[in-house]
């Protein structure tokens, strides 16, 4: 069959991967020059089934009340009159129960696991170099309380299959003699020997290619308007193609994977989306003394920040800013991302040789983003995936595959249009 992807990002290019090598004709439509230009372009470069506690959780309306009006705080709210905003925020303090983050929590553990194994097949079979380390993932903490915050959420993560150990400051510094520079600073941290890093933006682009070399179609440079659907069934995606001219194409099945911009496109056709574009910063660093640079990838959990390295570069990403769909850059935060850096790896690299980048993530109430059948027929979501995409692209591309040939995914996850299994595991805290 015919299908559209709507997007060339990480998650729309995974998904058109997964469809051609199933045997579909796939054309993939993106308003950019090229595939990875926007939220896959700077991110903090994680594959982290790790990462799975969302950010709605138990203590997560305190600290963003602590945070209100602080420019470099790592979660803002800026309070806009803007009713979406208000709506998805007030929906966001529902998901903050441990109940509710727990079953959330669950949900992005399962399917980071199935997407981590994807990317490892992937890789071994579409040769693609991304600058990928093997070395694991350290959250660290230099604070007690939040060191004691994290002790539950990594004993629910190994119950359900995602290895997080809890360890002292003399294993963090074993595992990653860079921090040894910030040891008396160190309450503890946790572990995961099997989450990976690498940089998004060259796997992206280097698996556009090999879907190119197997026939897809890439459209760059369209700019697509609405989505043409009556009495409940898809009809084709309206664009404006490269020299501005308006035409609609039509396909057996359209998959929507425009991240931040998926909710007004589904509006299109009747479809309603909870996703909020949360605007996150990065810098590139080059590592000028390489002895003082990590190699294992790195959470600083009360900074919200990661750290990934990338052959002489250092990626530092994190915080998040809820600012509708500006993409000004924030000075302060900036600043702060760099100050932080060399805190704790002084003499590593100079804050005057530091890139700065912005881009809006996809972000759902829960964190767990919309995968499978939309309510209207040939529709397709793959979208909001938040801070995870990189984390969740490879799993979810691969999914998408399989609902649209018919087939249930083999990962249990509350996908779209699909019932839900029924309870493989009981956790305590749920």
């Amino acid at each position: 069959m015919k299908v559209i992807v709507m997007g060339a990002g990480v998650i729309g290019v995974a998904s058109a991967w997964y469809l051609a090598k199933a045997g579909h004709e796939v054309v993939v439509l993106e308003r950019n020059a090229g595939a990875a230009r926007e939220t896959s372009f700077g991110n903090g470069g994680q594959i982290s089934v790790s990462h799975a506690e969302p950010w709605a959780n138990p203590s997560a309306p305190g600290k963003m009340l602590r945070w209100l009006g602080k420019e470099d705080a790592p979660l803002l709210f800026r309070l806009r009159a803007d009713p979406t905003q208000w709506s998805w925020g007030m929906k966001f303090l529902r998901e903050c129960s441990a109940r509710r983050s727990t079953h959330n929590m669950i949900q992005l553990v399962r399917l980071g696991t199935y997407s981590r194994e994807s990317l490892q097949a992937l890789r071994v079979e579409a040769g693609v170099e991304y600058d990928h380390l093997e070395r694991g993932i350290l959250h660290y903490y230099t604070s007690a309380k939040e060191f004691d915050l994290a002790i539950e959420p990594a004993r629910i993560m190994r119950e359900i299959g995602c290895e997080r150990r809890v360890i002292d400051a003399d294993e963090v510094v074993r595992i990653e003699p860079a921090l040894a520079q910030i040891r008396s600073q160190l309450a503890g941290a946790t572990y995961t020997s099997a989450d990976e890093s690498g940089d998004v933006h060259k796997f992206t682009t280097g698996l556009a290619a090999r879907c190119a070399e197997r026939g897809v179609q890439f459209r760059y440079g369209v700019r697509i308007q609405r989505l043409h659907a009556e009495g409940g069934r898809m009809l084709g995606v309206e664009y404006a193609d490269e020299t501005g001219a308006y035409q609609v194409e039509k396909a057996d099945a359209y998959v929507l994977a425009l991240g931040s911009f998926s909710p007004q496109l589904a509006r299109t056709a009747g479809v309603a989306l909870d996703i909020y574009p949360v605007k996150g910063y990065s810098i590139t660093l080059p590592v000028l003394e390489p002895a003082l640079a990590p190699t294992a990838s790195l959470t600083d959990d009360e900074f919200k920040l990661v750290f990934s390295r990338f052959g002489d570069r250092l990626r530092v990403a994190g915080t998040a800013e809820f600012d509708g769909y500006s993409m000004a850059l924030n000075r302060v935060r900036c600043e702060a991302i760099v100050q932080r850096t060399l805190q704790v790896f002084p003499g590593l690299s100079r804050a005057e040789l530091a890139q700065h980048w912005t881009g809006l993530r996809p972000a759902t109430p829960g964190n767990v983003p919309y995968i499978g059948r939309s309510k209207v027929e040939g529709l397709y979501l793959n979208t909001g995936h938040g801070t995870l995409g990189w984390t969740h692209g490879c799993g979810s591309g691969r999914a998408i595959a399989d609902i649209i040939d018919g087939r249930r995914p083999d990962c249990d996850f509350a996908f779209c249009g699909l019932p839900e299994r029924k309870p493989t595991l009981s956790v305590a805290a749920a």
